[in-house]
């Protein structure tokens, strides 16, 4: 394989990759690697539709003033993501403004961000934005195909376990595996039996540009799978100077429990955590494995303070496909919340690869070996017509 067609089967790997990043991160509700702005609320540091490289919140570190972050807004554009400055701190959370506002978000009913809202920071160099202008533009059309292409087939095969986020990842799987297949196939089918040394190796080559492509693939989906059910839930009480049927609404200095649920609606077995992400938080127990298509269920105890006043408190969750050992799992995320997904998805990818490279190398070495026995019996019959 030449150095331009390298070049070419990289180049489109990277796009792939760089295309499944964005639109998975905005159909997810949670960045992957990549996102965009689609207001002109950060002008003129990002215009709509500007991407930016989105860097995880547990990986990025603590915010800072000047920061660029993704958080979960409460009231601002009625909830969702949203990506502006961080420009102050209080005891309460920080305090943020997009670019070209002339007033902080928190002027208008927007609380105090907290760190447990925060999703991820955007890139910057210095004191500025690594920006990718346009990038966005055209991934809203292509949201659009995404979903519509799942309402389809969900609607076709009579499964609503297409819908939502575990049906994109079903959807990036199947197109994965219908991938590598086809790719087999036309490799058994352009085989001829005079093909050259060097037309192998440049097959060999390609082969594993499209099994790295695909098992990037299944890293996006398994990361999708494993990070966006999680992240952080608020639980908004009520400190008050009664006793109230509603769990959130507690008598002030008491506390209240409330059931967590862990629904899985995946086939694979998933290890779930939940822990405090804020003070007046307890949760028993942390770890509650959830088998396919299964729900688990933890207690969260509540606690409201002394005075009485409107308070939100927060609990994160951290879930893992079963295919590690539980205390390896267990181990790695007490190291790092990101430590397990990192290990998982390079054994999923690497398992996929390797099983490829057996497949495609396994199927040459038989393809050889048929055309060596048919080059020796095509000379024995000749050999024994000559010899008459």
């Amino acid at each position: 394989m030449d150095a331009r067609r390298l070049l070419t089967l990289g180049t489109e790997v990277l796009l792939v990759v760089f295309v499944v990043s964005l639109v998975a991160g905005q159909a997810l509700g949670q960045p992957i690697l990549l996102s965009y702005v689609e207001t002109g609320s950060m002008a003129p540091t990002m215009e709509p539709g500007d991407g930016f490289i989105a860097v995880p919140a547990a990986i990025a570190g603590e915010p800072e003033a000047g920061d660029v972050v993704t958080f979960e807004a409460e009231e601002l554009n009625g909830g969702g993501l949203t990506t502006h400055r961080i420009v102050g701190e209080t005891d309460r959370g920080y305090i943020t403004r997009g670019d070209a506002n002339p007033f902080i978000d928190q002027d208008g009913d927007e609380p105090p961000v907290k760190d447990a809202q925060i999703v991820a920071h955007a890139l910057q160099v210095g004191d500025s934005v690594v920006v990718l202008p346009g990038v966005g533009t055209g991934v809203v059309a292509v949201r659009g195909v995404l979903s519509g292409a799942q309402r389809w087939v969900a609607t076709t095969v009579g499964s609503r376990s297409l819908l939502g986020t575990q049906g994109i990842a079903y959807l990036v799987l199947a197109l994965s595996a219908l991938g590598y297949v086809v790719d087999l196939r036309r490799g058994g089918d352009g085989a001829t039996r005079d093909r050259t040394r060097s037309t192998d190796r440049d097959e060999g080559v390609s082969t594993r540009l499209i099994l790295v492509g695909l098992a990037g693939m299944v890293v996006v989906s398994a990361t999708a799978a494993m990070a966006v059910p999680g992240g952080t839930q608020q639980f908004g009480i009520v400190s008050a100077e009664f006793d109230s049927e509603n769990p959130t609404v507690i008598r002030q200095g008491e506390s209240a429990m409330l059931e967590y649920r862990v629904p899985n609606a995946g086939l694979v077995p998933v290890h779930a955590y939940v822990r405090p992400a804020s003070d007046g938080v307890d949760v028993a127990p942390d770890h509650v494995f959830v088998s396919g298509r299964a729900e688990g269920r933890v207690s969260v105890t509540l606690s409201a303070p002394p005075e009485t006043g409107y308070y939100r408190r927060y609990v994160a969750e951290r879930r893992y496909l079963a295919v590690l050992p539980e205390p390896w799992i267990r181990g790695l995320s007490l190291v790092h919340p990101w430590l397990p997904i990192v290990a998982i998805d390079a054994l999923l990818a690497g398992s996929l690869y390797g099983l490829g490279v057996l497949l495609v190398d396994g199927s040459r070495m038989r393809r050889r070996s048929h055309d060596s026995r048919h080059e020796r019996s095509t000379l024995v019959r000749l050999w024994r017509v000559l010899s008459r």
